[in-house]
């Protein structure tokens, strides 16, 4: 299955992930500019994500440890989330997200 990921600069990519597989690990385990500190704990907020609109109803809600963490997050929007929660599956195929400036390796947020 497919996701596809703009990143900071605007560079849009498409990348191929697996079932069960957490948006975090697909974004990182491509070489994307994304942090993702703890690895996929949500104990930070360093993978932090702009949903495409399209998309937004389609994930489960976030639990209240992922809200509690966007909070933080200084670049946090209606349609963040942690990439680390979003767990692909069929129905994800094809998801849009953006990352988040906060999310970047060089970024002091967050």
């Amino acid at each position: 299955m497919k996701i596809l990921v703009t990143d900071q600069a605007g560079a849009e990519y498409e990348l191929e992930g697996l079932d069960g597989w957490r948006v975090m690990e697909v974004i990182r385990d491509w070489g994307l500019n994304i942090k993702a500190e703890c690895g996929g704990a949500a104990s930070c907020a360093t993978c932090h994500v702009y949903v495409d609109e399209a998309w937004v109803d389609k994930l489960a809600p976030p639990n209240h440890d992922e809200e509690d963490l966007l909070y933080t997050a200084p670049d946090a929007r209606a349609n963040s989330r942690l990439s680390c929660q979003i767990l692909l599956s069929e129905e994800l195929d094809g998801l849009k997200v953006t990352l988040a400036g906060s999310a970047a390796k060089d970024s002091e947020a967050a």
